[in-house]
Protein backbone atom coordinates (compact mmCIF):
# COMPACT_ATOMS: atom_id res chain seq x y z
CA UNK A 1 0.00 0.00 0.00
CA UNK A 2 2.88 2.37 0.18
CA UNK A 3 1.95 5.01 2.81
CA UNK A 4 0.75 4.08 6.68
CA UNK A 5 -2.49 3.75 7.75
CA UNK A 6 -3.33 5.96 10.09
CA UNK A 7 -6.09 5.60 12.76
CA UNK A 8 -7.17 9.22 14.27
CA UNK A 9 -9.95 11.01 16.13
CA UNK A 10 -12.37 12.03 13.69
CA UNK A 11 -12.51 16.49 13.39
CA UNK A 12 -15.90 17.90 11.65
CA UNK A 13 -13.84 17.25 8.19
CA UNK A 14 -12.71 13.51 8.75
CA UNK A 15 -16.41 13.06 9.77
CA UNK A 16 -17.72 14.19 6.66
CA UNK A 17 -15.63 11.90 4.60
CA UNK A 18 -16.24 9.04 6.80
CA UNK A 19 -20.75 9.78 6.59
CA UNK A 20 -19.53 9.21 2.73
CA UNK A 21 -17.72 6.04 3.57
CA UNK A 22 -20.26 4.94 5.53
CA UNK A 23 -23.04 5.95 2.20
CA UNK A 24 -21.09 4.17 -0.06
CA UNK A 25 -19.95 1.25 2.38
CA UNK A 26 -23.35 -0.08 3.50
CA UNK A 27 -25.74 1.11 0.08
CA UNK A 28 -27.87 3.26 2.31
CA UNK A 29 -27.10 6.36 4.71
CA UNK A 30 -26.33 5.47 7.77
CA UNK A 31 -27.95 8.28 10.07
CA UNK A 32 -26.08 7.35 13.34
CA UNK A 33 -22.92 8.61 11.71
CA UNK A 34 -23.59 12.35 11.80
CA UNK A 35 -26.55 12.48 14.85
CA UNK A 36 -24.59 10.62 17.12
CA UNK A 37 -21.83 12.78 16.87
CA UNK A 38 -22.14 14.70 19.99
CA UNK A 39 -21.79 11.68 22.13
CA UNK A 40 -19.69 9.14 20.24
CA UNK A 41 -15.89 8.77 19.99
CA UNK A 42 -15.63 8.19 16.56
CA UNK A 43 -12.30 7.12 14.74
CA UNK A 44 -11.58 6.95 11.26
CA UNK A 45 -8.23 5.12 9.31
CA UNK A 46 -6.39 7.67 6.91
CA UNK A 47 -4.38 6.44 3.98
CA UNK A 48 -3.14 9.01 1.40
CA UNK A 49 -5.01 11.72 3.47
CA UNK A 50 -8.26 9.96 2.79
CA UNK A 51 -10.73 8.43 5.14
CA UNK A 52 -10.83 4.44 4.39
CA UNK A 53 -12.44 2.98 7.36
CA UNK A 54 -14.47 4.52 10.48
CA UNK A 55 -16.55 3.59 13.44
CA UNK A 56 -18.13 5.22 16.58
CA UNK A 57 -17.84 4.18 20.11
CA UNK A 58 -20.21 4.73 23.13
CA UNK A 59 -19.22 4.25 26.74
CA UNK A 60 -22.74 2.99 28.10
CA UNK A 61 -23.24 0.61 30.37
CA UNK A 62 -25.22 -2.72 30.62
CA UNK A 63 -26.27 -4.94 33.43
CA UNK A 64 -25.43 -7.70 34.41
CA UNK A 65 -26.65 -9.62 37.42
CA UNK A 66 -28.52 -6.16 38.09
CA UNK A 67 -25.41 -4.09 37.89
CA UNK A 68 -24.36 -1.85 35.26
CA UNK A 69 -20.92 -2.47 34.48
CA UNK A 70 -19.13 -0.12 31.73
CA UNK A 71 -19.29 -1.35 28.53
CA UNK A 72 -17.80 -0.16 24.59
CA UNK A 73 -20.87 -0.48 22.69
CA UNK A 74 -19.55 -0.13 19.12
CA UNK A 75 -21.49 0.40 15.80
CA UNK A 76 -21.65 1.67 12.43
CA UNK A 77 -17.97 0.62 11.53
CA UNK A 78 -17.25 0.53 7.77
CA UNK A 79 -13.87 -0.16 5.67
CA UNK A 80 -14.07 0.94 2.17
CA UNK A 81 -14.56 -1.73 -0.19
CA UNK A 82 -11.31 -1.75 -1.91
CA UNK A 83 -9.36 -2.12 1.27
CA UNK A 84 -11.54 -4.88 2.68
CA UNK A 85 -9.59 -8.59 2.95
CA UNK A 86 -6.52 -6.96 4.49
CA UNK A 87 -7.46 -6.82 8.61
CA UNK A 88 -8.45 -3.45 8.80
CA UNK A 89 -11.18 -3.96 10.58
CA UNK A 90 -9.65 -6.09 13.26
CA UNK A 91 -7.18 -3.01 14.04
CA UNK A 92 -10.41 -0.67 13.40
CA UNK A 93 -12.39 -2.61 16.38
CA UNK A 94 -9.04 -2.62 18.61
CA UNK A 95 -8.27 1.31 17.92
CA UNK A 96 -11.94 2.40 18.81
CA UNK A 97 -11.72 0.30 21.90
CA UNK A 98 -8.92 1.49 23.27
CA UNK A 99 -10.02 4.94 24.36
CA UNK A 100 -13.21 3.88 25.77
CA UNK A 101 -11.23 1.32 27.66
CA UNK A 102 -9.38 4.35 29.05
CA UNK A 103 -12.39 5.52 30.07
CA UNK A 104 -13.55 2.57 32.04
CA UNK A 105 -15.06 0.12 30.06
CA UNK A 106 -14.59 -3.66 30.89
CA UNK A 107 -16.58 -4.82 28.50
CA UNK A 108 -16.85 -4.03 24.82
CA UNK A 109 -20.48 -5.30 22.80
CA UNK A 110 -21.43 -4.84 19.57
CA UNK A 111 -24.03 -5.89 16.48
CA UNK A 112 -22.42 -7.98 13.37
CA UNK A 113 -22.75 -10.19 10.97
CA UNK A 114 -19.42 -10.99 10.64
CA UNK A 115 -19.29 -13.16 13.74
CA UNK A 116 -16.67 -15.36 12.74
CA UNK A 117 -13.36 -12.81 13.14
CA UNK A 118 -14.98 -11.35 15.92
CA UNK A 119 -14.98 -15.47 17.61
CA UNK A 120 -11.73 -15.41 16.45
CA UNK A 121 -10.55 -12.49 18.34
CA UNK A 122 -12.41 -13.30 21.60
CA UNK A 123 -15.68 -12.19 20.87
CA UNK A 124 -19.18 -14.20 21.98
CA UNK A 125 -22.91 -14.04 21.31
CA UNK A 126 -24.73 -14.56 24.31
CA UNK A 127 -27.88 -15.90 23.17
CA UNK A 128 -30.24 -16.06 20.07
CA UNK A 129 -31.57 -12.77 17.90
CA UNK A 130 -34.72 -12.74 16.70
CA UNK A 131 -37.51 -10.67 14.80
CA UNK A 132 -41.19 -11.55 15.31
CA UNK A 133 -43.94 -11.11 13.14
CA UNK A 134 -47.48 -11.66 13.96
CA UNK A 135 -50.98 -11.71 12.51
CA UNK A 136 -53.01 -8.46 13.82
CA UNK A 137 -55.94 -10.45 14.38
CA UNK A 138 -54.18 -13.36 16.19
CA UNK A 139 -53.06 -10.92 18.82
CA UNK A 140 -56.89 -9.40 18.88
CA UNK A 141 -58.22 -12.54 19.27
CA UNK A 142 -55.84 -14.06 22.01
CA UNK A 143 -54.60 -11.53 24.01
CA UNK A 144 -57.17 -9.66 26.59
CA UNK A 145 -56.68 -5.51 26.77
CA UNK A 146 -57.82 -5.76 30.63
CA UNK A 147 -58.69 -2.65 32.27
CA UNK A 148 -55.43 -0.82 31.44
CA UNK A 149 -55.89 3.27 30.35
CA UNK A 150 -53.70 3.61 27.11
CA UNK A 151 -52.42 7.05 27.14
CA UNK A 152 -50.03 8.79 23.82
CA UNK A 153 -46.75 9.64 24.46
CA UNK A 154 -44.09 9.51 27.03
CA UNK A 155 -44.00 10.49 30.36
CA UNK A 156 -40.89 10.97 32.81
CA UNK A 157 -42.20 8.20 34.80
CA UNK A 158 -42.52 5.76 31.89
CA UNK A 159 -39.04 5.85 31.06
CA UNK A 160 -38.26 5.57 35.06
CA UNK A 161 -40.31 1.93 34.15
CA UNK A 162 -37.70 1.02 32.04
CA UNK A 163 -34.87 2.14 34.33
CA UNK A 164 -36.43 0.03 36.89
CA UNK A 165 -37.33 -3.68 34.59
CA UNK A 166 -34.20 -3.19 32.66
CA UNK A 167 -32.21 -3.99 35.41
CA UNK A 168 -33.79 -7.39 35.56
CA UNK A 169 -31.45 -8.88 32.73
CA UNK A 170 -28.10 -9.21 31.69
CA UNK A 171 -27.15 -7.31 28.93
CA UNK A 172 -29.65 -4.16 28.81
CA UNK A 173 -28.44 -0.60 28.36
CA UNK A 174 -28.28 1.27 31.05
CA UNK A 175 -29.47 4.32 28.68
CA UNK A 176 -27.85 7.89 28.58
CA UNK A 177 -30.64 10.66 28.82
CA UNK A 178 -30.24 11.24 24.90
CA UNK A 179 -31.02 8.09 23.71
CA UNK A 180 -35.09 8.20 23.71
CA UNK A 181 -35.32 11.53 21.71
CA UNK A 182 -32.10 10.17 19.45
CA UNK A 183 -34.18 6.99 18.43
CA UNK A 184 -37.54 8.88 18.27
CA UNK A 185 -35.91 10.84 16.23
CA UNK A 186 -34.34 7.78 13.97
CA UNK A 187 -37.34 6.48 13.61
CA UNK A 188 -40.20 8.20 13.60
CA UNK A 189 -41.24 6.60 16.72
CA UNK A 190 -44.90 6.57 18.33
CA UNK A 191 -44.93 5.96 21.93
CA UNK A 192 -48.01 4.83 23.96
CA UNK A 193 -48.18 4.15 27.74
CA UNK A 194 -50.48 2.12 29.90
CA UNK A 195 -51.68 2.32 33.70
CA UNK A 196 -53.91 0.95 35.74
CA UNK A 197 -56.50 3.74 37.09
CA UNK A 198 -54.71 6.19 39.42
CA UNK A 199 -51.15 4.48 39.08
CA UNK A 200 -47.85 5.24 37.44
CA UNK A 201 -47.17 3.68 34.19
CA UNK A 202 -46.83 -0.08 34.02
CA UNK A 203 -45.45 -0.71 30.43
CA UNK A 204 -44.84 1.32 27.25
CA UNK A 205 -44.57 0.54 23.53
CA UNK A 206 -42.57 2.59 20.93
CA UNK A 207 -43.68 2.02 17.28
CA UNK A 208 -42.94 3.04 13.87
CA UNK A 209 -45.57 2.86 10.74
CA UNK A 210 -44.26 1.99 7.44
CA UNK A 211 -45.97 2.08 4.40
CA UNK A 212 -46.63 -1.00 1.66
CA UNK A 213 -45.57 -0.60 -1.22
CA UNK A 214 -49.18 -1.07 -2.59
CA UNK A 215 -52.18 -0.98 -0.06
CA UNK A 216 -51.98 -0.53 4.15
CA UNK A 217 -49.18 -0.40 5.97
CA UNK A 218 -46.85 -2.25 8.23
CA UNK A 219 -46.52 -1.66 12.06
CA UNK A 220 -43.07 -1.97 14.03
CA UNK A 221 -42.42 -2.37 17.44
CA UNK A 222 -38.95 -1.13 18.58
CA UNK A 223 -39.66 -0.85 22.74
CA UNK A 224 -41.99 -3.55 24.69
CA UNK A 225 -41.25 -2.85 28.60
CA UNK A 226 -44.45 -4.34 30.61
CA UNK A 227 -43.94 -4.58 34.57
CA UNK A 228 -45.58 -8.06 34.36
CA UNK A 229 -47.78 -10.47 32.37
CA UNK A 230 -51.16 -8.63 32.75
CA UNK A 231 -49.86 -5.33 31.15
CA UNK A 232 -47.73 -7.23 28.51
CA UNK A 233 -51.25 -9.03 27.56
CA UNK A 234 -52.36 -5.55 27.33
CA UNK A 235 -50.09 -4.47 25.53
CA UNK A 236 -50.29 -6.93 22.84
CA UNK A 237 -54.15 -7.04 22.76
CA UNK A 238 -53.81 -2.93 21.68
CA UNK A 239 -51.15 -3.61 19.01
CA UNK A 240 -53.90 -6.16 17.09
CA UNK A 241 -56.42 -3.24 17.44
CA UNK A 242 -53.89 -0.80 16.57
CA UNK A 243 -55.38 -0.39 13.07
CA UNK A 244 -57.50 -2.42 10.41
CA UNK A 245 -54.99 -1.28 7.48
CA UNK A 246 -52.05 -3.41 9.80
CA UNK A 247 -52.52 -6.70 8.94
CA UNK A 248 -48.89 -7.88 10.29
CA UNK A 249 -47.36 -6.75 13.14
CA UNK A 250 -43.62 -6.90 13.46
CA UNK A 251 -41.50 -6.58 16.56
CA UNK A 252 -37.72 -5.34 15.48
CA UNK A 253 -34.88 -7.29 16.34
CA UNK A 254 -34.65 -8.28 20.16
CA UNK A 255 -37.65 -5.62 20.90
CA UNK A 256 -39.63 -8.22 22.69
CA UNK A 257 -38.32 -9.84 25.88
CA UNK A 258 -37.26 -13.45 25.82
CA UNK A 259 -40.46 -14.52 27.42
CA UNK A 260 -42.89 -17.42 26.33
CA UNK A 261 -45.80 -15.06 26.54
CA UNK A 262 -46.44 -14.78 22.81
CA UNK A 263 -46.22 -18.57 21.74
CA UNK A 264 -47.94 -20.58 24.91
CA UNK A 265 -51.07 -17.52 24.06
CA UNK A 266 -51.33 -17.75 20.43
CA UNK A 267 -54.31 -20.09 19.56
CA UNK A 268 -52.02 -21.37 16.36
CA UNK A 269 -48.45 -20.90 16.42
CA UNK A 270 -48.64 -20.35 12.59
CA UNK A 271 -49.62 -17.22 13.27
CA UNK A 272 -46.39 -16.22 14.49
CA UNK A 273 -43.11 -16.35 12.32
CA UNK A 274 -39.45 -15.40 13.46
CA UNK A 275 -36.34 -14.70 11.59
CA UNK A 276 -33.10 -14.53 12.81
CA UNK A 277 -30.71 -11.24 12.81
CA UNK A 278 -26.92 -11.36 13.02
CA UNK A 279 -26.19 -11.61 17.00
CA UNK A 280 -24.96 -8.72 19.15
CA UNK A 281 -21.77 -9.93 20.55
CA UNK A 282 -19.71 -9.34 23.89
CA UNK A 283 -16.25 -9.09 24.64
CA UNK A 284 -14.41 -8.88 28.24
CA UNK A 285 -11.62 -6.71 28.32
CA UNK A 286 -11.04 -6.84 31.75
CA UNK A 287 -11.97 -10.02 33.81
CA UNK A 288 -11.05 -9.22 37.21
CA UNK A 289 -12.82 -6.08 37.09
CA UNK A 290 -15.66 -7.28 34.87
CA UNK A 291 -16.17 -9.36 37.67
CA UNK A 292 -15.80 -7.28 40.71
CA UNK A 293 -18.64 -4.60 39.14
CA UNK A 294 -21.11 -7.25 38.15
CA UNK A 295 -24.25 -8.35 40.27
CA UNK A 296 -24.07 -11.78 41.96
CA UNK A 297 -27.04 -13.85 43.46
CA UNK A 298 -26.81 -13.01 47.26
CA UNK A 299 -27.68 -16.03 48.51
CA UNK A 300 -24.16 -18.11 47.02
CA UNK A 301 -21.35 -18.56 48.83
CA UNK A 302 -18.11 -20.00 47.05
CA UNK A 303 -14.91 -20.68 46.25
CA UNK A 304 -14.13 -22.00 43.40
CA UNK A 305 -10.87 -22.17 41.26
CA UNK A 306 -10.83 -21.59 37.64
CA UNK A 307 -8.49 -21.18 34.70
CA UNK A 308 -8.81 -18.82 31.69
CA UNK A 309 -6.82 -20.12 28.51
CA UNK A 310 -5.63 -16.92 26.76
CA UNK A 311 -5.04 -18.91 23.32
CA UNK A 312 -1.70 -18.48 23.35
CA UNK A 313 -0.82 -21.46 24.96
CA UNK A 314 -1.25 -20.33 28.45
CA UNK A 315 -3.66 -20.39 31.14
CA UNK A 316 -4.71 -17.85 33.36
CA UNK A 317 -5.43 -19.27 37.10
CA UNK A 318 -7.63 -17.47 39.28
CA UNK A 319 -9.52 -17.98 42.58
CA UNK A 320 -13.39 -17.00 42.16
CA UNK A 321 -14.66 -15.57 46.03
CA UNK A 322 -18.65 -14.52 45.71
CA UNK A 323 -20.15 -13.71 49.07
CA UNK A 324 -22.69 -11.37 49.87
CA UNK A 325 -23.98 -10.11 46.25
CA UNK A 326 -19.79 -9.56 45.51
CA UNK A 327 -17.09 -11.36 43.89
CA UNK A 328 -14.08 -11.07 43.41
CA UNK A 329 -11.10 -12.93 41.31
CA UNK A 330 -7.77 -13.33 42.33
CA UNK A 331 -4.45 -14.85 41.09
CA UNK A 332 -3.84 -18.09 42.12
CA UNK A 333 -1.80 -20.97 42.19
CA UNK A 334 -4.34 -23.36 43.03
CA UNK A 335 -5.44 -26.53 40.43
CA UNK A 336 -8.64 -24.95 38.68
CA UNK A 337 -11.55 -27.04 39.01
CA UNK A 338 -13.17 -25.31 36.07
CA UNK A 339 -11.38 -24.55 32.66
CA UNK A 340 -12.86 -21.70 30.01
CA UNK A 341 -11.57 -20.10 27.23
CA UNK A 342 -11.80 -16.20 26.79
CA UNK A 343 -14.89 -16.85 24.75
CA UNK A 344 -16.41 -19.32 26.78
CA UNK A 345 -15.39 -16.81 29.43
CA UNK A 346 -17.57 -14.24 28.12
CA UNK A 347 -20.93 -16.74 27.56
CA UNK A 348 -20.51 -17.71 31.57
CA UNK A 349 -20.31 -13.87 32.78
CA UNK A 350 -23.24 -13.11 30.25
CA UNK A 351 -25.14 -15.98 31.93
CA UNK A 352 -25.60 -17.96 28.68
CA UNK A 353 -24.81 -20.82 30.04
CA UNK A 354 -28.23 -22.49 31.58
CA UNK A 355 -27.67 -26.00 32.67
CA UNK A 356 -24.11 -28.08 32.63
CA UNK A 357 -24.76 -29.87 29.58
CA UNK A 358 -25.00 -26.88 27.52
CA UNK A 359 -21.76 -25.67 29.07
CA UNK A 360 -19.99 -29.48 28.53
CA UNK A 361 -21.15 -29.49 25.08
CA UNK A 362 -19.00 -26.10 24.58
CA UNK A 363 -16.37 -27.57 25.67
CA UNK A 364 -16.13 -26.23 28.88
CA UNK A 365 -13.79 -28.63 31.13
CA UNK A 366 -14.21 -29.30 34.92
CA UNK A 367 -12.91 -31.76 37.42
CA UNK A 368 -16.67 -32.59 38.71
CA UNK A 369 -20.49 -31.64 37.60
CA UNK A 370 -20.59 -30.46 41.34
CA UNK A 371 -17.95 -27.39 40.24
CA UNK A 372 -18.95 -26.71 37.39
CA UNK A 373 -22.91 -26.36 38.66
CA UNK A 374 -21.87 -23.75 41.26
CA UNK A 375 -20.04 -22.10 38.26
CA UNK A 376 -22.26 -21.43 36.06
CA UNK A 377 -25.66 -20.57 38.90
CA UNK A 378 -23.52 -17.88 39.47
CA UNK A 379 -24.67 -16.02 36.46
CA UNK A 380 -27.66 -17.24 35.53
CA UNK A 381 -30.04 -15.60 37.78
CA UNK A 382 -31.10 -12.98 35.12
CA UNK A 383 -31.77 -14.39 31.37
CA UNK A 384 -30.28 -12.57 28.58
CA UNK A 385 -31.87 -9.37 26.72
CA UNK A 386 -30.26 -6.49 24.45
CA UNK A 387 -33.28 -4.59 24.21
CA UNK A 388 -31.21 -2.05 22.45
CA UNK A 389 -29.79 -1.95 18.65
CA UNK A 390 -27.15 0.40 17.91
Amino acid sequence: MGEAITVVPADEDLLTEYDALATRAFGRRIDDVTQLAGHADIRVALHGGRVIAGGLGMLIAQHFGGRPVPSACLGSGCVAPEYRGDRLTVRMLNDRIRPLQEQGAVLATLWTSSNGYARRMSWEAPTPVFSWSVHADALKRDFAPGDLDIKHGLTPDSEELQRRLAPRWNGTLLRPPWWTAHKQRQHDLTFYRFNRPGQPTAGYLSLATRQHDRHGAHLDVHDFWAADDTVASAMLAFLGRHSSRIPTITFQRSSLPPHPLLLHSLHRYGNATAESWHPWILRILDLPEAVRLRGWPADLDTTLPIGVEQGNGTTDRYLLQIAHGAAELRPTTTEPRVTVDRRQATLWYAGGYRSTAAAFMAGVRATDEQSLATHIRSTTEHELWCAEHF
